[in-house]
């Protein structure tokens, strides 16, 4: 029988906002722009020569979401995306202070997101959530008003607290008390880890931020030792796969240890992380880890179930 990606209902957790404009989407921002251009300009090469290499092809699609419209016309422009992919629940995650050049407040753009998720959530029956992102490189001060806009916006959208960007650039030092902030109010925390850096990253990111979901966390797979805490504390590993290409963490596919990792019983799914800038779809994604692992339709209904 012919695997169909596309008939699977799909739950899709790690998706950055800020990185899925699609080419529709650029042609009714700038009407000019061609196709070589929107790739140039906005799709990695195959294989970038770092974390940092990657982030720069996001630069530009953060530069465009600056205003209240520009913003909404995006949430639309992935909500179709995500339905073209048949994902019936999905959290989306961007950094508001980002998005704060023109003069929005960090109030306003998480308002914005929210009025238009929730508008495109009963246009296209997808149920969805928003995860606030404080970055790495940002200070206590930026990291404690992004904890303190989830807390605001917490049971009106927003529905957790994410560390994001260059885990090999900085510290953790600076989110400590925002992450503390939010757990201790009741929300959810999550973060990056184990994706620029090695399994030491992981155990340093779940016993300081006391996270109950890692980003990408692939790089277990160098410590039997971490897989095994992921195991025994449940911990949710947001899978990427492509990205993870994209980014130079493994080389091909079939080294990808995602295959391992499930067979192992940690709890995972699998996601785009950034639609435009790998070039990808959530259909692609379970396309590509079929025809690689031969995993069934039983295989990624278990992980969006976890």
């Amino acid at each position: 029988m012919k695997f169909s990606p596309e008939k699977i209902k799909k739950v899709e957790l790690h998706v950055h906002l800020d990185t899925c404009l699609s080419f529709q989407y650029m042609q009714k921002i700038s009407p000019g722009i061609g196709l070589d251009e929107f790739r140039s300009t906005f799709i990695a090469p195959e294989k970038c020569r770092d974390l940092g290499d990657f982030i720069s092809k996001i630069a530009p699609q953060i530069e465009i979401l600056q205003t209240r419209k520009a913003i909404t016309l995006a949430v639309d422009d992935l909500f179709q995306q995500l339905a073209a992919d048949n994902v019936i629940y999905a959290e989306i995650r961007f950094a508001p202070l980002l998005h704060t050049v023109l003069g929005l407040t960090g109030e306003e753009i998480v308002e914005t997101v929210i009025s238009a998720m929730q508008h495109c959530s009963q246009l296209y029956s997808i149920e969805a959530g928003l995860l606030l992102c404080t970055l790495r490189h940002f200070t206590r001060q930026e990291s404690m008003y992004t904890a303190n806009l989830v807390l605001k916006y917490q049971g009106q959208g927003v529905v957790g607290l994410d560390l994001a960007a260059d885990e090999a650039g900085s510290s953790l030092e600076n989110h400590i008390e925002a992450f503390e902030l939010v757990s201790h109010a009741g929300g959810n925390v999550i973060a990056h880890a184990g994706e620029a850096c090695g399994a030491a990253s992981i155990e340093e990111t779940l016993d300081k931020l006391k996270v109950s979901r890692i980003g990408h966390g692939v790089r277990c797979i160098e410590d039997q030792r971490v897989i095994d805490r992921l195991i025994r504390e449940e911990i949710l590993l947001e899978i990427c796969p492509s990205c993870n290409l994209v980014c130079n963490v493994f080389n091909t596919i079939e080294d990808h240890p995602v295959n391992l990792l499930k067979e192992r019983g940690i709890r995972l799914n699998i996601n785009t992380d950034a639609r435009t800038v790998v070039n990808t779809t959530l259909n692609d994604e379970y396309q590509r880890l079929h025809d690689t692992f031969n995993w069934s339709t039983a295989d990624f209904i278990r992980c969006n179930e976890h």
